[in-house]
């Protein structure tokens, strides 16, 4: 698993964008987030202009949906010379391992969540790039308040990728008020969308829907009372396209907290009985519950609604429908 972790992760995903037209570079570009960003803003910028990179081989979907070059997060010459040639404008940093698997290879996390945010932001200020690099509710630990979570107070959190996120804010708040940097970040709840879960806490939101339509049953790794806030990936893209396209007028800040709702796993359950009303679910809490009870319960995102005017669209029940839709279609096209 921790191979295939590593695998995964040092991706650079390459998202080229500009007005200009805009160019961008997504990093981790094979991830969760990454394909699915690509393919929203081609579709608003056009597909020659996001340029998709990892260090693994795409799949024929992916290789044919536009530019994609291969990327090594690690590799600082080599992510100097992608931007030089393809005149990358914008640089949207995903790779990251995430907070369950990072907890089982620590030295790997550090190299490519530390290391890895160390070249693109160097490289973003070399190249007068601007950088956009999400954050989490990993961000958070027990010592904030979890209900709710402001956007400004206690960050503790006990994870590498927790710390890493906090290092990431901070790196870049300092490099935007020391060297003028256009640097943005969100801090997402769980991100749910039809791909497989690839090793975060809140997976548990999209396991469900998988082995619930393959197999009719899910056991749970939290207690079925742990509340999450979590968004669906239609709300995570808006919100980074929204974000990305507001001008640094309306910014009060560099980082924002967005969220679209917080549920249980006892609750999504619930919700899922009303489509499928045949299906079992248990719960055997393990490592991953202790991470989950320092996080936040409850997102507060009143700042980014009042400076660029975020507002969700997809709650739960529109989440469920949403999802046993979509996964239906990718077990259908895909065989695991």
């Amino acid at each position: 698993m921790v191979a295939i972790a590593r695998f995964v992760a040092r991706f650079v995903a390459i998202l080229l964008l500009d007005l200009r037209p805009i160019t961008f570079k997504i990093a981790r570009g094979l991830g969760q987030l990454g394909v699915e960003c690509a393919k929203y803003l081609r579709g608003k910028y056009g597909r020659e202009n996001v340029i998709l990179s990892d260090i693994i081989k795409p799949t024929t979907e992916v290789f044919n949906d536009g530019p994609y070059i291969f990327a090594d997060i690690l590799d600082f010459k080599g992510l100097q010379k992608i931007v030089v040639d393809h005149r990358v404008d914008w640089l949207i940093h995903f790779s990251a391992l995430l907070s369950a698997i990072g907890e089982q290879n620590v030295p790997l996390a550090v190299r490519v969540n530390i290391e890895g945010m160390h070249n693109v932001i160097e490289l973003a200020k070399q190249y007068r790039l601007r950088i956009f690099v999400p954050s989490t509710i990993g961000a958070f630990g027990p010592d904030s308040p979890r209900n709710p979570t402001p956007n400004i107070t206690v960050q503790r959190p006990r994870t590498i990728y927790g710390v890493s996120k906090v290092h990431a804010e901070l790196l870049g708040e300092y490099y935007y008020y020391k060297f003028g940097l256009d640097f943005r970040c969100l801090r997402f709840p769980g991100v749910i969308s039809s791909d497989p879960p690839g090793g975060g806490t809140t997976d548990y939101a999209i396991a469900i829907f998988h082995d619930v339509l393959r197999k009719g049953r899910y056991e749970c790794y939290l207690r079925p009372d742990t509340r999450l806030p979590m968004m669906h990936v239609k709300d995570a893209l808006r919100a980074l396209s929204n974000f990305l396209e507001a001008p640094n007028k309306m910014l009060h800040r560099r980082v924002y907290n967005v969220t679209s709702m917080s549920f249980t796993p006892e609750e999504l359950a619930d919700h899922m009985f009303k489509y499928i009303p045949d299906f079992s679910i248990s719960y055997k809490p393990d490592s991953r519950q202790d991470i989950a009870d320092s996080w936040p319960q409850v997102f507060d995102d009143s700042e980014a609604r009042r400076d660029w005017n975020w507002k969700p669209e997809v709650d739960l029940d529109n989440l469920v429908k949403l999802m046993l839709k979509e996964v239906k279609e990718k077990i259908n096209d895909y065989d695991y």
